[in-house]
């Protein structure tokens, strides 16, 4: 069962939809396509609403969420880390 949502093939997080702790395999499911799915291994707890990475994110990268950029790295991500305040710039308030 899905425990997290890709909502466009161009994103580059996964939302949880439940806690999720370290180690533990995530099934995050493609909201465009219901038969596509992505497993990544969790590598910090991620609690219920937040982003995982789904690829490794350099350091000024732009983050696509919804198929939109939502945010630049301010740090190197890793494929399986908690993408948030403490990684992630927002662009919501300007660029």
């Amino acid at each position: 069962m899905p425990r997290g949502l890709i909502h466009s093939e161009k994103d580059d997080v996964c939302v949880a939809t439940t806690d999720i702790k370290k180690g533990e395999e995530v099934l995050c499911a493609y909201l465009e396509n219901n038969s596509a799915h992505v497993i990544v291994k969790s590598m910090d707890d991620i609690p219920l609403g937040h982003k995982i990475a789904l690829r490794d994110i350099k350091q000024g990268e732009k983050l696509l969420k919804y198929g939109r950029p939502i945010g630049m790295a301010t740090a190197n991500i890793s494929k399986g880390q908690h993408v948030h305040v403490h990684n992630l710039k927002s662009m919501r308030w300007g660029k």
